[in-house]
């Protein structure tokens, strides 16, 4: 029996034939009742999408959210921009989002269902589609983009809902810029930490600024794919 990212594959070889039998699942609850209900956020946390509207969010440049809205998620509309919070956050917190990815069959690699979470708007979680689709490690589905690959595949199949549980101290620096801690990222997908505690002391690709050490937004990115996001909340810890 093999397992992989929530499918349960199943060889059995008989003496004439060879059945194979392959379902995939979100996880299951108590009477076999599929776990797609979205994590409440925990007492102090701050609440960044209400699955209502894009109040608090906006695209580059400032101007309104153009991303689509609907039964309590948003949906990236392709080629109207980034969407980023209008508050900034630092230096460390605990952020909670939950991601869908559409199916394309047709795509390979990094053109299939891309998207992305950017931390302070300079260090970008990967959002990809990863389950069976090849690329290069540090650019699949919960990488740190170019900078720290996921120790292990934990992606569902697209059209489920996924996870992010991602704790994150940013990287202190003195009065020149100079980085003297490097930050720290964990991030767990779907339950299971697929980077640990990962140090880092630069801004990915795609970076609004490099401003390293500075409060800044979340940032969500419009790579030309309709990748939905809903439930986002963050939780500052002490210092």
């Amino acid at each position: 029996m093999y397992v992989v990212a929530g499918c349960r594959a199943a060889i059995a070889v008989g003496s004439v034939a060879v059945a194979v039998m392959l379902t995939c699942s979100a996880p299951l609850l108590a009477g076999g009742i599929q776990d797609d209900n979205p994590k409440p956020p925990p007492e102090g946390a701050v609440v960044l999408f209400n699955g209502k509207d894009l109040s608090g969010w906006v695209s580059k440049g400032g101007e309104p959210a153009k991303w689509k809205v609907a039964d309590g998620y948003m949906e990236v509309i392709p080629g109207t921009s980034d969407i980023a919070t209008e508050k900034k956050f630092g230096p460390d917190f605990q952020l909670h989002v939950e991601f869908w990815l559409p199916l394309m069959a047709n795509a390979k690699g990094q053109a299939r269902a891309n998207s992305g979470v950017y931390i302070q708007g300079r260090y970008e979680i990967q959002v990809l589609d990863s389950y069976m689709n090849s690329t290069y490690p540090d650019g699949a589905c919960g990488a740190l983009y170019k900078i720290i690959a996921p120790s292990k595949n934990a992606s569902k199949p697209p059209e489920q809902w996924q996870t992010y549980d991602i704790t994150f101290r940013a990287p202190r620096v003195d009065e020149s810029g100079k980085v003297t801690q490097k930050g720290e990222v964990t991030v767990v997908q779907n339950g299971e930490t697929i980077i640990d505690h990962g140090t880092f002391d630069r801004v990915t690709f795609g970076a609004s600024d490099e401003k390293l050490g500075e409060p800044g937004p979340i940032r969500l990115q419009d790579h030309g794919c309709k990748v939905r996001y809903r439930n986002i909340w963050l939780k500052p810890l002490e210092k």
